[in-house]
């Protein structure tokens, strides 16, 4: 059996300060951000110390609070430049498309609505057009209502307009479509049947950045024959949230609420 690598216990220590200081998203008392690291205060003190002289973390002189310094700022803002939001959630879509048995795509919000830009066959490739460029409707998708629902209003309400080729919005149809979102935010995927042909249904899941922003949508597409079993819906909608928290987690976004 091979052995893991050696490493050095102590920074694994010290570093758990530093992760409690990103989870708690806030500077923290000496006393506060050594519980959340599980240990005490004397023992954090030192690695404190030690991670101030290297920049990556700042204590406020008035308060006393430490937070990140500017050193973990800059490993911030290079991590920023060398990930790629649509090349790391690229490289989840074969292997989805093989977990799931379905067509994986990507979609990202474009001006004209949630767009096409990446496609993974499934094992047994689908009949079905669903190709780079191609501009989903935003409340018959389940990548349209996915997205919509983490997505600014205003930005939500342009579209509508633009599908509605009308100026005015119809109040109970606008109204039933706040409740399908709603519902998306809920669970934490959208759903939709003969939507991009007759017989084919979709699953679609947001991927959320640390402000819960929709940027991007994992989106499943199977007959709808395949679904009629809730747990296999179940499954695939699974393993879509899964693909996507670990996109963007790989990213440094931690946002909360997604089902």
């Amino acid at each position: 059996m091979s052995k893991a690598p050696r490493g050095i216990q102590s920074l694994e220590v010290g570093g758990s300060l530093l992760r409690a200081l990103v989870d708690a998203g806030r500077p923290l008392p000496l006393k506060d951000l050594a519980a959340r690291a599980g240990m005490g205060a004397a023992k954090a003190h030192p690695y404190l110390v030690s991670w101030s002289r290297v920049g990556l973390v700042a204590q406020d002189e008035g308060s006393g609070r430490y937070g990140l310094g500017p050193m973990a700022m800059q490993l911030g803002l290079i991590s920023l430049q060398q990930h790629d939001p649509v090349r790391l959630a690229s490289e989840a879509l074969e292997p989805m498309a093989l977990q799931t048995g379905c067509t994986v795509a990507l979609t990202l919000w474009g001006n004209a609505g949630p767009t096409v830009v990446r496609v993974a066959e499934a094992p047994a490739p689908l009949h079905v057009s669903l190709r780079h460029g191609t501009v989903l409707n935003l409340r018959q998708t389940a990548s349209g209502r996915a997205m919509a629902a983490y997505r600014p209003e205003p930005e939500v309400v342009a579209l509508w307009d633009a599908e509605q080729v009308a100026t005015a919005r119809d109040a109970a149809t606008w109204a039933d479509f706040q409740t399908e979102l709603q519902a998306v935010r809920e669970r934490g995927y959208a759903h939709s049947d003969d939507a991009l042909m007759p017989g084919l249904s979709a699953l679609a899941v947001p991927g959320c950045d640390a402000l819960g922003v929709a940027r991007w949508a994992l989106v499943a597409v199977a007959p709808g024959r395949q679904w009629h079993d809730p747990d296999e819906r179940e499954r695939v909608a699974h393993a879509l949230q899964a693909g996507a928290q670990g996109v963007c987690e790989r990213l440094g976004w931690r946002p909360s609420g997604l089902g």
